[in-house]
């Protein structure tokens, strides 16, 4: 099993390097890119467009200091509120699973080696719990979208329970950011103030959720 660990981390790291090297072939930036900068550089790539869409999320998701908003921000403003929100979508759903697979595979046996039976009672908790906290977790955007994933990867949740809230919590803000990519481009600044307004609405539900059955129970 060591054996198998350590070729399958060689060969996660040869695609990271092939993505680079990728990147670096068809001009991908070399810093920190903002909107405006991916925005032309997606342009520019025509059908290879919504591929380096999604490839970039991925990695932006792999690779915490890459940042996602401007990734979605630039896929709205040039593949519109669907396309654009779907590309995000597809991007972030796959570089979640990736996340939670590297964490199970490389991480899961090491910690219940060292904690055993405890790391079951502590991380793990119920199915339905581990679901539910991904869910929320990927409703709220000031927790950090990779940061859950590998954690959700050292629980005991399934991939699939993982998959669907992941894929559940992430549908309104792709869309959302790619609607205000698409808005920015049409200067339609009132339609920006209400997509802020009912993202704001969606980060706060579960929030009040929880406020409302904390005083039911008190």
């Amino acid at each position: 099993m060591t054996v198998i660990k350590f070729v399958l981390g060689v060969a996660i790291a040869a695609v990271v390097l092939s993505f680079g090297w990728w990147g670096s072939r068809i001009g991908l930036p070399s810093e920190l890119p903002d909107g405006d900068m991916l925005r032309r550089w997606f342009d520019t790539l025509g059908v290879w467009g919504p591929a380096a869409v999604i490839g970039t999320m991925v990695a932006a998701i792999l690779v915490s200091p890459i940042p996602s908003a401007p990734i979605a921000l630039a896929a709205g403003a040039i593949y519109g509120h669907f396309w654009g929100g779907f590309y995000v979508l597809a991007g972030a759903e796959i570089g979640a699973l990736a996340a939670f697979a590297i964490a199970r595979f490389f991480g899961y046996d090491l910690l219940h080696k060292w904690f055993g039976d405890r790391l079951s009672r502590g991380l793990a908790g119920s199915q339905n719990f581990l679901m539910g906290t991904v869910f929320a977790s990927r409703l709220l955007p000031f927790i950090s979208f990779d940061i859950v994933s590998y954690a959700a990867g050292l629980t005991s949740l399934s991939f699939w329970r993982f998959a669907i809230a992941t894929l559940a919590g992430i549908i309104p803000a792709s869309f959302l950011l790619a609607h205000f990519g698409s808005e920015l481009v049409a200067d339609e600044t009132d339609r920006i103030l209400l997509a802020v307004i009912l993202l704001g609405a969606l980060t706060a539900l579960p929030l009040a959720v929880k406020l409302i059955a904390r005083l039911r129970r008190s």
